[in-house]
């Protein structure tokens, strides 16, 4: 069973897409056009994935409503949505509840690497919609850089019982051979909290002629902190474009955890993430 833990679609008509701009931004005009999931279905059934998360892509409501339409419209394929909250608002813990009706949804993900104020997630407002988030069983997609590590430390031990995944491996700056404070900060968190992490979104961090190798201290470490039962596999597509196909990301994901067992691997590539975002 391969599950894919973190994918996108968007339709760029919708305008709410703010750092989708290629004109401003030329190297993302790979991916600065619509993919519907017609053509994720495409590529799942190429691949051989049985289920997948869809993620927010955009600070609004509305795309998270979108989102939820492009999942009923996948026959099944997509088995849940993360969304997106306004966790700052005054309303916040009400329109979690009124989102988490929707049996497809499964979590939440504040952009938090977009926002410029790195303690943001720690701000005393955000109280009571992180606590919502725990008391209706919803999970948290942390979508950081290395220098949110520290905070999001705090966060996770402010809130033991929130069900946090760190997305893309914090995205260590693997292009520029980055590695302290990374690698010491994601060993703490792993061994000192209950969260996952995902195998995902690291070839669009490497050079832009990345190899296999590239990757390997990075992977290898987070293997090593978090094991197999708390990393999950994700294809980040359509992003991942930028740096290599879907099936070359998969392909080099086995390379990548080739040592682990047949049913440590099995964990990584979907039975982990079936676990966390409890899917159905």
């Amino acid at each position: 069973m391969i599950i894919d833990a973190h994918h996108h679609l968007w339709k760029t008509a919708r305008g709410d897409y703010f750092w989708l701009d290629a004109q401003a931004n030329p190297a993302l005009e790979p991916i600065a056009r619509d993919f519907p999931v017609e053509d994720y279905r495409s590529l799942a059934q190429a691949n051989g994935i049985e289920g997948s998360v869809l993620v927010q892509a955009t600070q609004t409501v509305a795309e998270t409503q979108w989102l939820l339409e492009q999942a009923r419209a996948s026959g099944g394929l997509i088995l849940g949505v993360v969304g997106w909250v306004d966790l700052a608002a005054k309303n916040a813990p009400d329109a979690l509840a009124d989102l988490s009706r929707n049996r497809l949804v499964r979590g939440v993900r504040p952009m938090l690497q977009d926002i410029p104020n790195v303690d943001w997630i720690l701000r005393a407002e955000l109280d009571p919609a992180l606590r919502a988030v725990i008391a209706l069983g919803l999970t948290f997609d942390a979508l950081i850089k290395p220098p949110h590590l520290e905070n999001t430390f705090t966060l996770l031990t402010r809130y033991p019982d929130l069900r946090v995944v760190i997305d893309h491996g914090a995205k260590p700056g693997i292009a520029q051979g980055q590695w302290q404070p990374w690698a010491d900060q994601m060993r703490r968190i792993a061994a000192e909290t209950r969260a996952c992490c995902k195998l995902s979104g690291l070839v669009t961090e490497a050079s832009p002629q990345w190899k296999t190798g590239e990757l390997r201290r990075y992977t290898d470490h987070l293997i090593e902190c978090f094991g197999p039962d708390r990393l999950m596999w994700g294809s980040d597509w359509p992003v991942a474009l930028l740096a290599a196909d879907y099936a070359d990301w998969l392909q080099t994901t086995r390379q990548l955890i080739g040592e682990l067992s047949a049913a440590e691997r099995a964990k990584v590539m979907g039975e982990n993430a079936a676990r966390f975002y409890r899917l159905g």
